[in-house]
């Protein structure tokens, strides 16, 4: 790679990052939008036109607010950590192919599962260094949720990374110019998309921050600028995952068609919000360990053969 090339990636990175903060300003927006109609009210429409400079105000506001520091909190881990975990976020939308000149490389996908593996890391630091009994029931029931999760999460990936044998999001497009694999492998979109809700802490599965019993969770002692990381953290990686599933089962051709694809698929993780009460806890850990690791164990296992038996 020459000199040029290097300074294009450099480039064309920042404003990916960029782009991506906006996105999720305005992804904001359309989430309490949605909301607002599914509980027929109109939700922000006073700021600007239509509401539309409303998530701006908000940041604004965010970062301009007093910060109050906890007394006995570990101030180094408790200052970092939510930074780190926003870094993190962002560090993989590099992985997307938008070109081929970004971080983007052979190995995409394992180097993703290692990424989005240390963010529960980062999760526990901010639960533990705000020395809160809160935070640190917050950060025990996210830590248990994730980690469950990724066990079904890696085996139902693993089942289409058998059935394309390559680690490369770019070559997935090739597999799905005729038929895209949502209607081959339907029930493991459902599962890919519920255990992605569950990864992020996504309502129905936010237990992470249940008001009634843990108040608000791992971040109960963050506000400011502190809490606006936690919140682009989260915000990012779901939008992450919209393009991650928009890849792997409805075509990874970049098009208009994709995007729309994308926004239906952010539409559909704001409506679930909107029309499902929150899970009980223990029946989230039966869903995980009882239904969707031997359906995806089982998948994995019949994909396996198949490709075994062709290539044979």
């Amino acid at each position: 790679m020459n000199y040029l090339e290097t300074y294009l990636s450099i480039f064309s990175l920042i404003i990916l990052l960029v782009m991506v903060l906006v996105s999720v300003a305005f992804f904001t927006l359309f989430e309490r939008k949605i909301l607002g109609y599914i509980q027929l009210r109109k939700g922000p429409n006073k700021v600007g036109f239509y509401g539309i400079v409303q998530p701006f105000n908000d940041a604004i506001k965010l970062f301009s607010k007093e910060y109050m520091t906890v007394f006995l909190s570990n101030y180094l881990f408790f200052y970092i950590a939510p930074f780190i975990n926003f870094f993190v976020s962002l560090f993989i939308w590099g992985l997307i192919p938008f070109s081929e000149i970004l971080v983007h490389f052979n190995y995409s996908l394992l180097f993703m599962f290692s990424v989005l593996s240390v963010t529960i890391y980062f999760i526990m630091l901010m639960a533990w260094s705000s020395n809160s009994k809160y935070s640190m029931l917050g950060g025990l029931r996210s830590m248990a949720q994730v980690i469950s999760y990724e066990v079904s999460l890696m085996l139902i990936i693993l089942s289409l990374i058998f059935l394309v044998l390559t680690f490369n999001y770019v070559n997935l497009s090739g597999f799905q110019e005729l038929v895209w694999f949502l209607w081959v492998l339907y029930p493991l979109f459902i599962c890919l998309f519920v255990s992605f809700l569950a990864e992020t802490n996504r309502s129905p599965f936010d237990f992470a921050e249940g008001e009634s019993e843990l108040v608000s969770g791992f971040n109960i002692e963050y506000g400011s600028g502190l809490f606006a990381a936690i919140f682009l953290a989260e915000y990012t990686s779901i939008l992450f995952f919209c393009f991650l599933l928009s890849f792997m089962f409805l075509g990874s051709v970049y098009s208009l068609s994709f995007y729309i694809k994308v926004i239906i698929l952010v539409f559909m993780v704001n409506w679930v919000r909107g029309v499902m009460p929150r899970y009980r806890y223990d029946k989230l850990m039966y869903l995980n360990w009882k239904i969707y690791l031997p359906i995806s164990l089982n998948y994995l296992i019949l994909i396996l053969g198949g490709v075994m038996f062709m290539s044979g």
